[in-house]
């Protein structure tokens, strides 16, 4: 690739919020990349991840994924497990303050983040590191030079600080050194380029540029990617909401639940969680556009690609195949695990014991929605004793042999 034709891949996806900080972005990333070709030096990528919780779904990776297009690109890239940050907690796209982790529970959680990571980045050419590294050596001292940097206007003008402040919801200050420690990260390192989502624009351009300017470091270029929609397609991807494409539960798994993102939201999903380059999303899009190609089938091209990212693409295929089978051919899949029916047992008791639902009222509201059949007949109540052996169907895609 060319200089124009690498900045238009490492900038798709990204948003800013303002058009003047977009081009602003955009010329520095250009500037970067022609001085790492003049001088031969492979610029230094990062991203952070604090380790808040075991188990990663398909938004957290799109960071990861243009992490994976520096690497391809000859970059040095940066995995940055945030054994400190997670200590205090990200305030950014939160309303609340976060409970505040363990050092323990942190360490717990950080076991799987780079396994995982690992899914999409390069394990030959990826560089874990912690920044408890140097985080843990800052003073008392330190830390006052640091916030000498800022106002405490600036924070509180945070939308989600704001509204805090407006509906008179406490504001911790622990939550106000989040920032000071990712800036400082992006200087440990003497970052070039940091990447991360939108609610991530305060931490990485105010903080982090401006702490690398003030410790006498060229501010770094910020390449901020948008926010993954969940299968609804209009929520942020989140366990909170129940919209979430797991990461580690099947290649069928994931590419049905892909199958079930509206269509108006296909288009993020290509330029945040796909390898396609911009031509190749600009030349599937003008297909869609003028019929040459159905939304149905232009769905399932989108699921093989995403699938075969982390399962690879004969997964991918065998996934593609149980889908259609199952739900475009109207057919029962031959293979589903079973489930023995103990005496007494509820229509609602199965579906909690087979793990079905995630909770009881996840499973009320299917009931409700008729979403669930026995060998294709709709179940309307929960507290009713289970019918009878056969197949239990929950939801699109998830069914039981009950015995």
């Amino acid at each position: 690739m060319n200089i124009e034709e690498q900045v238009e891949l490492l900038m798709q996806g990204a948003e800013y919020g303002d058009e003047e900080l977009k081009k602003a972005m955009t010329a520095e990333l250009r500037e970067r990349l022609l001085i790492s070709q003049k001088e031969n030096r492979p610029l230094r990528v990062y991203c952070g991840y604090d380790p808040t919780s075991t188990d990663l779904h398909l938004g957290h990776t799109i960071t990861m994924r243009k992490l994976r297009q520096f690497q391809d690109l000859g970059h040095e890239v940066t995995f940055l497990i945030g054994s400190y940050t997670a200590l205090v907690g990200d305030p950014s796209d939160k309303n609340k303050a976060r409970p505040i982790l363990t050092e323990e529970q942190v360490a717990e959680n950080a076991r799987t983040y780079a396994e995982q990571a690992f899914r999409v980045l390069d394990r030959e050419k990826t560089i874990i590191r912690y920044n408890g590294e140097w985080l843990s050596k800052l003073t008392l001292v330190d830390l006052i030079r640091l916030g000498q940097n800022f106002t405490v206007q600036q924070f509180l003008a945070r939308e989600n600080f704001a509204n805090r402040l407006e509906k008179n919801e406490p504001i911790f200050l622990h939550e106000t050194f989040y920032a000071l420690m990712q800036g400082y990260d992006a200087t440990a390192m003497q970052t070039d380029v940091q990447v991360g989502g939108t609610d991530q624009l305060f931490n990485i351009i105010v903080a982090g540029r401006k702490l690398q300017e003030a410790l006498g470091q060229k501010p770094l270029v910020g390449v901020i990617t948008g926010i993954l929609p969940g299968t609804d397609g209009v929520q942020r991807m989140s366990k909170s909401t129940g919209n979430i494409v797991p990461i580690n539960t099947g290649a069928e798994d994931m590419y049905g639940k892909l199958m079930s993102i509206p269509d108006a939201a296909m288009g993020k999903y290509m330029r945040l969680a796909t390898r396609w380059n911009p031509h190749e999303i600009e030349a599937f899009e003008k297909e869609l556009e003028s019929g040459k190609i159905h939304p149905r089938d232009a769905k399932m091209k989108l699921a093989f690609e995403i699938t075969g990212i982390f399962y690879g693409e004969a997964d991918a295929a065998r996934a593609q195949d149980a889908f259609v089978k199952t739900f475009q051919q109207k057919e029962v899949p031959d293979e589903m695990p079973e489930f023995s029916l103990q005496s007494g047992q509820t229509v609602l008791d199965v579906i909690l014991a087979a793990k079905l639902a995630p909770s009881k009222s996840e499973a009320r509201r299917l009931l409700d929605q008729k979403g669930v059949r026995l060998d294709g007949d709709v179940l309307e109540r929960g507290d009713t004793p289970f019918p009878h052996p056969g197949v239990l169907q929950v939801g699109k895609r998830r069914f039981l042999r009950v015995k």
